[in-house]
């Protein structure tokens, strides 16, 4: 199936085209033109299978031509639980609606930043992408309105319930016309989920799309075996053994990302952490530096690590475990994409063994566990 058979505009085709995507993805060849249709949308699908320009392409051609609203108000809304998501979402919207005839401006709003410049950009903006509590700050603020919204989306809207958006997202609701289209994506299908669908949406099309696990294969699996007071030496080692360049590791916590990343620093290796307590400008300057390989390792964790899409990452290690197996599966498939093998490195401490061997099983994969105790992590 081509873009041009999913009804797209010969702009967006080419654009498309321009930017190297010669055939959708399964989340895009269906819900694409349900979305034209006027349908609403439940889509599950994973972090990278390409919803967000299943939704974005849709909503540019149905507002191209008929954005009539008044000034600040709005006639598009993408709810995103993270910043990061808000500006990636946010360019998708960008890029193409720029080569459209006519003109639809979008914008990106998140909380971390001074919200007076977001209320003077708010001028004749048609879709606007948004963290929820940001969003009533300048609803409540005036800067905006909600009354002429011809078409919601809810994008990872099971990361928003887990962070405990839910009272946010029921104020938004309230503020809302009866009247519109209604999107939403997930990456699962919880109880939350289906309240939610049942509650938003009418007469849904359903698109559920399975994981891909086969790029699996293209990443190459280690674990080492040690104590959880050797893993800071162990991973400076790792590091400078193989001479690793660009490296993304994985915490469970703010305050693990940022003792980790300091030990690196202190230990000659340039590192810095990301996660939800540092400035958004802290947190797009490292991600932007490590994207372009002037960082040499970004250590984030779960919650972040859903704005860091780079295609040829090389390598990625699990400092910590998450606690979900998909969690896992979704961390190490930051490497090994678009037919590029990568590296993905797992430290594990005794207490840990038994969660890594749960991961092994829902992921049908034996990963080499190798013993470090006989190690010199000290040599220089």
């Amino acid at each position: 199936m081509s873009f041009a058979s999913l009804g797209l505009s010969p702009f967006l085709q080419k654009e498309l085209l321009r930017q190297n995507y010669t055939k959708p993805y399964p989340i895009q060849e269906a819900a694409i033109p349900a979305i034209l249709r006027g349908k609403d949308v439940l889509g599950i699908a994973q972090t990278g299978s390409g919803k967000t320009a299943s939704y974005a392409l849709p909503i540019l051609m149905n507002l191209d031509g008929k954005t009539g609203s008044k000034n600040r108000h709005i006639d598009a809304l993408i709810l995103v639980p993270t910043r990061e998501l808000a500006v990636q979402v946010g360019d998708v919207f960008k890029q193409f609606g720029s080569v459209l005839p006519n003109r639809i401006k979008s914008m990106s709003v998140f909380g971390g930043v001074s919200i007076n410049p977001q209320m003077i950009a708010m001028q004749n903006v048609n879709i606007l992408v948004a963290t929820p509590g940001r969003l009533l700050d300048l609803v409540n603020a005036k800067a905006v309105h909600l009354s002429a919204v011809k078409m919601l989306v809810l994008d990872e809207a099971d990361k928003m319930l887990n962070l405990g958006f839910k009272k946010e997202i029921d104020q938004i609701f309230d503020k809302l016309p009866a009247k519109r289209q209604n999107l939403l994506f997930s990456a699962t299908l919880s109880k939350d989920i289906s309240t939610i669908n049942q509650v938003l949406l009418k007469d849904p099309e359903v698109i559920k799309i399975e994981p891909e696990t086969e790029n699996l294969d293209l990443i190459k699996q280690s674990a080492y075996a040690v104590s959880e007071e050797r893993k800071g030496p162990l991973l400076r080692y790792i590091i400078k053994q193989n001479d690793l360049q660009q490296v993304l590791i994985f915490t469970s916590s703010v305050y693990k990302a940022d003792n980790v990343a300091d030990k690196l620093r202190k230990n000659g290796i340039q590192a810095k952490a990301i996660h939800r307590r540092k400035s958004q400008l802290a947190r797009t300057e490292a991600l932007q530096n490590f994207k372009e390989g002037r960082l040499r390792v970004l250590v984030a964790t779960d919650l972040l690590a859903r704005g860091i899409d780079i295609e040829f990452l090389p390598c990625v290690i699990n400092y910590e475990l998450p606690r979900s197996p998909k969690d896992y599966i979704h961390r190490i498939g930051r490497t090994g994409r678009a037919e590029n093998p990568g590296d993905a490195i797992a430290l594990i401490s005794p207490e840990e063994e038994h969660h890594f061997n749960v991961i092994q099983k829902k992921m049908k994969r034996k990963v080499e566990m190798i013993e470090t105790e006989q190690i010199d992590l000290f040599k220089k």
